[in-house]
């Protein structure tokens, strides 16, 4: 593998500059953010809608349009992770969570991958924001949950990918 410096350890993870050897044998510097994953869940309701939700993110500059993630704690299952935030989140609890797939979000600097779900059988529970979550939740219909990806109103990949498994 080679060496890694230690640059930052944040909230998100852990940014260093790891230095490698590549398969061609050419030995070189990379900038790597280490991230403990996260999971996300599609809560999908019996008629066919799904709960989405508006989430403020300062990096993408402003609200957009997700399903419910969060980041795993130390050696929580994803499972678990996806259950409490369908429940922090979305207000929603499952009783059934199916994994649909597990996707890296950025391979070119991060090693962070995330693991979808979708829950059924839904529930609904108190929401539990974190102090640093601006969310407002929204049920829409499948159909429409699809138009949205398609007119490019739906942009964050994980939820692309969750939404089009669980909805086609």
């Amino acid at each position: 593998m080679g060496s890694r410096r230690v640059i930052h350890r944040g909230r998100v993870g852990e940014f260093g500059i790891d230095t490698v050897t590549l398969p061609n044998g050419v030995t070189v510097d990379l900038e790597v953010l280490h991230h403990p994953g996260a999971a996300a869940v599609v809560p999908l309701h019996a008629d066919g809608s799904v709960t989405l939700i508006r989430q403020f993110r300062h990096a993408a500059g402003g609200t957009i349009w997700e399903i419910p993630a969060g980041k795993l704690e130390p050696g929580e299952d994803p499972l678990l992770c996806a259950q409490r935030e369908l429940e922090e989140e979305a207000g929603v609890s499952s009783g059934v969570l199916r994994h649909l797939t597990t996707i890296l979000t950025t391979p070119g600097f991060t090693d962070e991958v995330i693991h979808l779900y979708v829950a059924t059988e839904l529930g609904e529970v108190p929401s539990r924001l974190e102090a640093d979550e601006v969310i407002e939740r929204h049920r829409i219909p499948g159909p429409e949950v699809i138009a949205m990806i398609r007119r490019g109103e739906i942009t964050d990949a994980k939820s692309i990918v969750g939404l089009l498994l669980a909805l086609t």
